[in-house]
């Protein structure tokens, strides 16, 4: 989790020296635009698209009530309250951080405007499908299950990034700051879930301390053991 977030927060700060003072990597990120936005982006046929939907998925309508859902399902079935708190904490950060920066480096869009890095929708996206698996991932049994999980909430915030880039609502660079951001804040929330919820391994290791016998010094056969014992 530590190397996660010091590589988020290293990246996140060459993308935001790029934007800031115009780098090489900003070529690219326009030219990738043109290649992958919509001929037309701003024609009425265009909004009803795989990308749009995708891009919707950023709303905060949309992201938050699934993270709420998935927090209560959660607690209910978890009773541990650090994980939903932090997942709530790390959801109320994101406009706390991300409108400071928009203000901050007031890059314009593809299609105009100003205040457009780093993209809002894509940290809500990444921080609200992201939580949401964090947490519910230590009720899932099966190591299939929490693949399936861990997949779907990465693949709705690829949508999301990708339908952004699509419609020319943001450049490429915006999204993957966000993603960077997003990591941050991710990291923070999956620190609460391991406090919470011990690997397996590290149950078992604890778990070996607790001598036989319900813990009060005796041997199996209800003898107390001494120093003699082997």
């Amino acid at each position: 989790m530590l190397v996660t977030a010091v590589g988020c927060l290293l990246l996140l700060a060459v993308l935001s020296l790029q934007v800031a003072v115009p780098g090489p990597l900003l070529d690219a990120d326009e030219r990738l635009s043109r290649a992958w936005r919509q001929t037309d982006p701003r024609s009425p046929a265009a909004a009803g698209t795989p990308a749009e939907w995708g891009a919707d998925l950023g709303h905060v309508h949309v992201a938050v009530p699934v993270l709420l859902v998935a927090l209560v399902l959660a607690y209910v079935r978890g009773r541990r309250l650090l994980p939903p708190a932090a997942a709530l904490a790390a959801m109320a950060a994101v406009p706390l951080l991300v409108l400071p920066l928009k203000a901050l480096f007031d890059r314009a869009g593809p299609l105009g405007g100003e205040g457009y890095f780093p993209s809002g929708h894509a940290a809500t996206a990444a921080v609200g499908y992201g939580a949401a698996a964090l947490v519910l991932l230590p009720l899932l049994r099966r190591a299939g299950a929490r693949r399936a999980l861990g997949a779907t909430a990465a693949l709705l915030t690829l949508w999301v990034g990708a339908g952004l880039v699509r419609r020319a609502y943001h450049w490429p660079l915006d999204v993957v700051a966000s993603w960077c951001l997003g990591g941050l804040l991710l990291a923070g929330v999956a620190a609460a879930v391991n406090a919470s919820h011990p690997p397996a391994r590290r149950r078992r290791r604890d778990e070996d301390f607790v001598p036989h016998g319900g813990g009060d010094g005796r041997s199996d056969d209800g003898r107390r053991g001494g120093p003699d014992d082997v």
